[in-house]
């Protein structure tokens, strides 16, 4: 649809400026009175610069037609070209940056979990620590127990 209407436009460009130039050149706006021995070469190099003019004129229509209808359909492809190339671009840029947060993510679950694994580590060794302190605890009561029995029966 485009493409008819570009075309449409040329030609109608094309026959405004052949008008114009009809009209507006100084052959044809002149009344030139010669005699007739030289009307036929005057007349002759009317009809050449009328055909030059007319051949320059399609010569435009020509170029304004592939401008419309070659040149600009390519930049306009170039530009979707670097259009998507941009989207691809900035997606790829999108999808690094998601993945430096889920990498910043998983290294803050790690530390996180490291955390917790030394906390568990140091109950342990805490809960451990007691045990230890309980069983000399118990231990020293026991020899001061049998310390003081050892006692009463010498005293005996």
């Amino acid at each position: 649809m485009l493409n008819r209407l570009s075309l449409v436009k040329g030609w109608l460009l094309l026959i405004v400026l052949a008008k114009a130039l009809s009209i507006n050149s100084p052959v044809s706006a002149q009344i030139i009175r010669i005699n007739p021995q030289t009307q036929d070469s005057f007349q002759e190099r009317i009809r050449q610069q009328q055909e030059e003019q007319n051949q320059q004129t399609q010569e435009q229509m020509k170029e304004t037609w592939l401008r419309q209808n070659l040149q600009e359909p390519q930049l306009q492809q170039q530009q979707r070209i670097q259009q998507q190339e941009f989207t691809r671009q900035r997606q790829e840029m999108l999808r690094q940056q998601q993945f430096r947060l889920q990498q910043e993510e998983i290294t803050q679950q790690q530390q996180e979990f490291t955390r917790q694994q030394q906390k568990i580590l140091q109950n342990q060794q805490l809960r451990q620590d007691q045990e230890i302190r309980q069983q000399e605890q118990e231990r020293l009561q026991e020899q001061i127990r049998q310390q003081q029995l050892r006692q009463q029966k010498n005293s005996l």
